[in-house]
């Protein structure tokens, strides 16, 4: 793992798996910890789980997943991207795949323990990515979940957002959503605004979470296919 506060390049990979492939992906989803995925200059990765049709609700996707990885550099990401057997398996055995590179820009907080340090800003008016995740307190969790949906509902249909997905490491208590923006005042205003501010105000003041995360990133790639649209 990385150290705390160690800059890199992050890779999400988002995936719609087909149906003959579900039981493989839940394999991911339940075991991943326990099998590794050597890679020059991989420090830390995360295989996780979506709400039903990549949203933010309660009730699972069979088919749709997402993997967080932090390398040591641009090159050890691009080389995971063309070079990885699981990047491979999990395009082969996907209707959707997407990939994209992200450098940090902004980031509070840690991720089992693990704390990335911000890098160059974000340049007026370019496209901006975000990742948010959260361990909940279990005593909290249903507090959080009164206020979750309004907040991420209101999220794929924001201005300005061009992707959203709910992503977690565990049902319930252990969430994260990624999000691609035309711009930082776009996001900035969701952010501001409305149901999500509210969640925000709430989670602070009641104290739902044990641990939390907020990375702000510059997209540097993005390759692939999600929900019918082509990038890059």
């Amino acid at each position: 793992m990385v150290p705390a506060g160690v800059a890199g390049t992050a890779m999400v990979l988002l995936a719609d798996l087909r149906i003959a492939h579900w039981p493989w992906g839940w394999g991911r989803i339940a075991f991943s910890r326990w099998l590794p995925q050597p890679a020059r200059g991989l420090r830390f990765i995360k295989t996780l789980g979506s709400g039903r049709d990549g949203g933010f609700g309660l009730l699972p996707s069979p088919s749709h997943q997402g993997l967080f990885c932090l390398f040591d550099n641009d090159d050890s990401a691009n080389e995971f991207i063309v070079s990885s057997t699981l990047v491979d398996r999990y395009r082969q055995s996907s209707d959707d795949c997407l990939l994209l590179t992200l450098r940090p820009s902004t980031a509070r907080g840690s991720w089992d323990r693990i704390a990335i340090a911000p890098g160059p800003s974000v340049a007026a008016g370019a496209p901006v990515a975000a990742l948010t995740r959260a361990s909940i307190r279990p005593l909290a969790a249903a507090n959080f979940w009164r206020y979750a949906p309004a907040a991420q509902a209101s999220l794929s249909g924001a201005p300005g957002c061009e992707l959203a997905i709910g992503l977690g490491e565990a049902p319930l208590l252990r969430q994260a959503t990624f999000s691609l923006w035309r711009d930082a005042d776009a996001m900035d205003a969701y952010a501001r605004s409305g149901a999500h501010q509210q969640a925000i105000r709430a989670a602070w003041q009641q104290r739902f979470f044990s641990e939390s995360m907020f990375v702000r990133f510059a997209p540097l790639s993005l390759r692939g296919r999600w929900k019918g649209r082509d990038y890059g």
